[in-house]
């Protein structure tokens, strides 16, 4: 595999064709062609690995028509698109003639080694030439950050420069939006990472158990503690310490998570003995940490000393640009694990899971595809294959939008367009309101009084 050849597709004069020939250079044999005709002719003489086309067109026409050639040959092949421009419509249509992956410009060089690397390594060999530092460090169940869209390139920035320093981070975002993947992702790309990532569910945490579950006790420390047993401060020695949904423990666990970080040492329940710490604390929260201080439910000194570095994870109904590659995940995913060979989602399917705002994130995403696996549907889902409880919500979701919409052009026309009272009257910001009139594409017509 290391000999593995790609052919990139396009014309010379697009900047990306350059861009990709030289972040691949230095690991594969790479083959340029600018006729789309020899397509065919060339996979078939070369036995190319891959394929990566590249186009600054705003239509999908070329690189879907590349897409179709290549799939006559083979429908095995991993095919890369990338392209200037980016749409619902060119997601859809990748899904449909079986795209393996596509980006837009710009592209980091990582995401696009990420991407091949994914698609194209059959054994660890080929996984050592692309991450060569990981070759000394312990294997463990590292799920990746699956994503292309620009906000999520920008989080993965933050989090590499993170992790170069020791200091605290605090991670926001909704629930499910990956706060667990990102803290993983500092604590595997800093100098701890030969060390334990040890992860608390703050929320799951009784306020009886709280000291001997983060100080661990010593034997006879209370009735039944018949042995020693550490806690999760002194389980992270030397690596990271991942606190979830911080923002669910009371305010007395609070007090004793903030000595423990200004006093770097702990003290078991039942012992005299002191053990000093060398850990990072990662903190998270789908809560907004700045309102619970103002309503008094999280301790001030502990924010600060907690927010030296802060990451927030975007919403997936914000970075919709991830959802094709995450559905390619998911299904890669389960097809691993129910043994089956389901090649994707019907144009129907995929049309409407881009039309929700997924209010669960990326996990409602990843359930919903498992879900889908228990009809065992043949080769494609289609829309009958997904559960029903989400039908449900589709079309609650399908409702209140037009009702929205409907609400919004009817109070527009009511104040003759203007926009500042209509959004008086809507008890919307102007911001809300100038989102909400993109969102649903109104246009504004000023007809005539009659």
């Amino acid at each position: 595999m290391l000999n593995s050849k790609i052919l990139i597709v396009g014309n010379r004069d697009i900047i990306s064709i350059t861009q990709i020939d030289r972040v691949i250079s230095d690991f594969f044999t790479s083959v340029e062609v600018h006729d789309p005709a020899n397509i065919f002719m060339k996979i078939k003489i070369n036995d190319f690995d891959m394929v990566i086309t590249c186009s600054n067109h705003k239509t999908s026409d070329g690189v879907l028509k590349v897409a179709k050639e290549v799939r006559r040959y083979s429908l095995d092949i991993p095919i890369i698109v990338i392209t200037e421009y980016s749409s619902e419509d060119l997601a859809i249509a990748a899904i449909k003639v079986k795209i393996n992956d596509y980006f837009r410009l710009p592209f980091s060089k990582e995401a696009i080694l990420e991407s091949i690397h994914q698609h194209l390594s059959k054994d660890l060999f080929l996984k050592e030439k692309f991450i060569p530092e990981q070759k000394m460090k312990p294997q463990i169940d590292h799920q990746p950050m699956v994503s292309k869209s620009i906000s999520m390139k920008e989080v993965k920035e933050h989090l590499a420069k993170i992790a170069k320093t020791d200091s605290p981070v605090l991670i926001t975002g909704e629930s499910g939006t990956g706060k667990e993947l990102a803290a993983e992702s500092i604590h595997q790309q800093s100098h701890r990472n030969t060390k334990t990532f040890v992860c608390l569910n703050c929320s799951a945490l009784p306020e009886n158990l709280v000291e001997s579950e983060l100080f661990g006790y010593s034997r006879g420390a209370f009735t039944g503690a018949i042995s020693a047993k550490p806690g999760k401060f002194a389980l992270a020695e030397g690596g990271s310490l991942f606190l979830d949904e911080i923002g669910d423990m009371s305010l007395y666990a609070q007090a004793k998570i903030l000595r423990c970080i200004e006093k770097k040492e702990i003290s078991p329940l039942g012992s005299t003995k002191v053990i000093s710490l060398n850990i990072r604390i990662i903190a998270a929260t789908n809560k907004d940490p700045e309102k619970l201080m103002e309503k008094r439910k999280f301790r001030e000194d502990l924010y600060y000393r907690l927010n030296v570095a802060r990451v927030h994870m975007p919403p997936l109904r914000e970075r919709k640009d991830d959802i094709s590659l995450l559905i390619t995940h998911a299904i890669e995913k389960m097809n691993r694990r129910f043994q089956r060979k389901i090649r994707g989602l019907s144009d129907e399917a995929m049309a409407i899971l881009f039309r929700y705002d997924w209010p669960g994130n990326v996990r409602e995403l990843m359930n919903l595809i498992e879900a889908a696996f228990i009809y065992l549907p043949a080769h494609n889902v289609e829309y009958m294959d997904l559960p029903k409880q989400l039908k449900q919500r589709l079309d609650i979701s399908e409702a209140v939008t037009q009702d929205e919409r409907k609400l919004l052009v009817s109070t527009l026309l009511k104040t003759r367009w203007n926009k500042s009272r209509a959004a008086e009257k809507l008890k919307w910001s102007r911001t809300t309101l100038y989102r909400k009139i993109s969102e649903y594409n109104v246009v504004e017509n000023r007809s005539p009084e009659r």
